[in-house]
């Protein structure tokens, strides 16, 4: 069962809904220490005073701001859990919005909320089925290890889930990283929509959503224990360095696609750019033929003088 890293209150207009919040995600990455290489002893980082020029112990460290060179303000733990905000406490919903409207870009690491005790089972759910069937999601501020912070509850199977969020100041903008302008036909766009029809599931189950890192470093991990040389990482495939044709390459793709999931992998070829025929000039052709069988007729019809 994970561990309670913060207990409060979710404020829902005049509704408290008290809960307490978990980790709703692990690390599974593997960990590296350092070591000294020629006798693989440990290295470790150690807490030091520069003042006392003697190492500390953990006990003897605090926060602190530094105001001036000279000056620094000591911040204590206690201090910093009862600031005087309203979201020292709670988790005060301000606003709901549609999760569209919403910039993934500003979402953060996911936390449980979980009901605590009787007496928070009804206004947590209560709260659950609202959000679920608005089709919504409820921006909070709250303040966790000394600021304040905004986030986004939604609903995951039968919880509630908090989302730490960026303040809108906290994300950059794009407009350095642009691309020059560029022109892009229907037929271009047209298979780029195909590549992804072809590419679309339904969920994120499969080999391809695997850690195959974390697999690779326990591989290496395991083949040096047994003292036997690690797995050869396999040669790339070759590909050009530029992309000639991007109608080529998006085909081509396609067809890669499809087969890695077993459908058929003949692809008819994608629609390309027709070349305008010259229709007024046959239609001209047509008109000059029509008149000289007019006047042929006209000649034969005409009557003999007497």
């Amino acid at each position: 069962m994970p561990r309670n890293i913060w207990s409060g209150a979710i404020s829902f207009g005049l509704v408290t809904v008290p809960i307490s919040v978990a980790s709703a995600t692990e690390d599974h990455s593997i960990r590296f220490h350092q070591y000294h290489l020629e006798d693989m002893g440990r290295v470790r980082v150690r807490k030091y005073c520069e003042i006392e020029d003697r190492e500390i112990d953990q006990s003897e460290i605090g926060k602190g701001y530094q105001l001036t060179k000279e000056q620094v303000i000591p911040i204590s733990d206690e201090e910093l859990r009862d600031l005087p905000l309203p979201t020292a406490k709670a988790i005060e919903i301000v606003a709901f919005v549609p999760h569209d409207s919403v910039d993934p870009l500003k979402i953060g690491e996911g936390y449980y909320l979980a009901p605590s005790g009787q007496v928070a089972a009804k206004p947590y759910k209560l709260l659950r089925m609202a959000l679920d069937r608005s089709s919504k999601v409820a921006v909070a501020k709250y303040a966790w290890s000394g600021r304040e912070r905004l986030g986004l509850l939604r609903v995951r199977e039968d919880a509630i889930v908090l989302h730490a969020m960026r303040w809108p100041d906290e994300i950059r903008s794009p407009e350095e990283l642009l691309p020059p302008p560029v022109e892009l036909s229907d037929e271009e766009i047209d298979g780029a929509l195909a590549l992804m029809d072809s590419m679309t599931r339904e969920d994120l189950e499969g080999e391809e959503f695997q850690d195959t890192y974390t697999e690779a470093l326990e591989q290496i991990i395991e083949a040096k224990r047994e003292h036997r040389e690690p797995p050869k990482l396999p040669e790339p495939e070759s590909k050009s360095g530029q992309v000639v044709d991007l109608m080529a390459a998006l085909n081509e793709s396609v067809q890669k696609a499809r087969a890695s999931r077993g459908e058929d992998a003949d692809v008819h070829e994608m629609p390309k750019k027709k070349s305008a025929k010259k229709q007024p000039a046959k239609k001209t052709a047509a008109k000059k033929t029509t008149k000289k069988a007019a006047a042929k007729k006209t000649s034969r019809r005409r009557p003999r003088s007497a």
